[in-house]
């Protein structure tokens, strides 16, 4: 009977860890698949003002007549909050786990870096997460002083150069662009290991490969349009 016991939490705990594992590699797949849209967006602004604005604008009018105007970003808004709640639960519920569990010394050690990087990594891009919503969403200020206004809040072109434009934020920018890059990499490999994408040596080369290659890709072509700013490539 004891062990019949002991067994049943040991159990229970296994599945529910694999259900959060579940639960982060499904929302983790979501913030791939928005930031690779989001990358592909803010490309535009390499063809000009009418192509970024157009592009823009497009994105409020999605879903007319069928829903209101702006509907499918508020959609998409709601969809990306709750996974970005489901995808924090389920990361710091498993963090706090492995740090209970016994490993050797150097699994432990090794494991401790990665987790760190994660961890404090994804803290960095849920703050900037927020710094760049105030920016761009909500407040729409370009914190240029000398280009404020309702007419750069209501020009999407003008509020994106006028912003990078300043080094410091351009500064920002790319360290959030670092933290992505390893949080795309490590997750994206992660993702395709918990729906068991790795089973084979070959498998598991080819996940780690497309972990680096999303990330490469991603983080690369966020970078073009505020560095290109920020040098006077694009004014």
């Amino acid at each position: 009977m004891a062990t019949k016991t002991s067994s049943r939490p040991a159990a229970t705990a296994r599945r529910t860890t694999i259900g959060l594992k579940i639960l982060m590699a499904g929302t983790g797949l979501v913030f791939i698949g928005y930031v690779l849209l989001h990358m592909y967006g803010n490309l535009k602004a390499l063809g000009g003002e009418e192509s970024f604005n157009t592009y823009a604008e497009h994105l409020r009018t999605l879903g007319e007549p069928m829903l209101p105007y702006a509907g499918l970003l508020w959609v998409i808004r709601v969809v990306l909050v709750l996974s970005l709640v489901g995808h924090a639960y389920a990361a710091f519920t498993l963090w706090s786990r492995a740090g209970n569990a016994r490993r050797t010394k150097y699994a432990a050690v090794k494991t401790a870096m990665r987790t760190a990087w994660m961890r404090w990594g994804g803290v960095f891009l849920l703050l900037f997460l927020v710094w760049h919503l105030l920016q761009f969403t909500i407040l729409k200020f370009s914190v240029n002083g000398d280009k404020q206004g309702a007419s750069i809040q209501n020009n999407p072109y003008e509020l994106v150069v006028a912003s990078f434009q300043v080094p410091w934020n351009t500064l920002i920018y790319v360290l959030a662009m670092v933290a992505l890059a390893f949080h795309l990499s490590h997750g994206t490999f992660s993702a395709q290991q918990t729906l068991g994408w790795t089973s084979t040596p070959h498998a598991y080369r080819r996940a780690k490969l497309v972990g680096h290659a999303v990330a490469a890709v991603v983080v690369v072509g966020f970078l073009i349009p505020p560095l290109s700013i920020t040098f006077g490539l694009i004014k």
